[in-house]
């Protein structure tokens, strides 16, 4: 069996996740302890017991989807499955930076502290209800991309997610979104729905937001990673710590090519994708991408145990 580890992006989060695993495992707790020092802030009082609305902001969820997915795998590493016994790690957008900690590349602390920075970058890139960004279902990404390109008019809209063979997200100035939305039902697709997102992820519209992660990675050590990590926006594994942290700041704006991510691991001979952290919504997108691979979510005490039993 050939196996890659897949961490989970924004959307993702819910109040609560990853607390029956600092419950019952010390290494998970200690992940939630050693991100709230970094941030300087009770971010895990937040993602167990705090407003959803609030967990949902931007500066918040990335790093604490990241806490929730470091705190699985130290689950599985205290369960006796480590990140070495993966072929290949993978994240989707924010996720590759939990891939990236998983691996080695990034320490815990960095992580936390990059992602807030990354959040709220992107927050303020574009004022709120500017952008926007909707899922187009039942159409593939150069379908997309034809209905973007004729719904900019004089502003943005561009592909920012290519998620699997049939839902892509597109991203950019809110009336021109609307305006693809609107078209893609017209030439075939089955939805096509408004994301309640608070920024246009993905698309050039996140220049600024670019430019501040240049400089943050620019500060921040990156080591080679124990497990290669397929990147998002070369969707193929990556090693050199000078081109992850480029490619770090080209995923800002880059498009998520998570379709293309996933077949790539697949034709490396991937037959196992195991989901690490919160939410299913990766493991839906392998399995209509890679159909004969398996998938396994890892999330809970009950998940860990079956993962080690085999």
């Amino acid at each position: 069996m050939s196996r890659a580890f897949l961490f989970p992006g924004q959307s993702a989060q819910a109040i609560g996740m990853g607390r029956d695993l600092a419950e019952a495992y010390p290494a998970a707790r200690a992940v939630f302890d050693e991100v709230d020092d970094a941030l300087g802030q009770k971010l895990s009082a937040l993602i167990w017991e705090g407003e959803a609305e609030t967990l949902t902001l931007t500066e918040n969820a990335q790093p604490a989807l990241m806490a929730t997915s470091m705190a699985a795998m130290r689950a599985l590493e205290a369960a006796g499955i480590k990140v070495t016994d993966a072929d290949y790690v993978a994240g989707h957008s924010l996720g590759e930076y939990s891939a990236l900690a998983a691996a080695g590349a990034l320490s815990l602390a960095d992580c936390a502290r990059a992602l807030r920075i990354r959040g709220r970058a992107m927050q303020e890139a574009v004022p709120v209800g500017e952008g926007a960004m909707a899922a187009i279902l039942g159409l593939d990404i150069e379908a997309v991309r034809a209905i973007a390109a004729e719904a900019a008019e004089d502003g943005v809209c561009a592909a920012a997610n290519d998620n699997d063979p049939a839902q892509v997200v597109i991203s950019g100035h809110k009336a021109a979104v609307e305006r693809a939305a609107a078209l893609a039902k017209d030439k075939g697709a089955k939805r096509a729905l408004m994301l309640p997102v608070s920024a246009p992820f993905h698309c050039s519209l996140m220049a600024p937001a670019a430019r501040v992660m240049q400089e943050t990675l620019a500060e921040i050590d990156i080591s080679a990673p124990a497990v290669p990590v397929v990147c998002n926006v070369r969707a193929e594994a990556v090693s050199d710590p000078d081109a992850i942290r480029a490619l770090l700041v080209e995923q800002v704006t880059g498009v998520v090519r998570w379709r293309e991510s996933v077949a790539w691991m697949a034709a490396q001979g991937v037959d196992a994708f195991w989901e690490v952290g919160a939410g299913k919504a990766l493991s839906g997108m392998v399995k209509r991408i890679a159909k004969e691979a398996g998938t396994r979510n890892i999330a809970t005490p009950a998940d860990v145990a079956a993962a080690a039993a085999g």
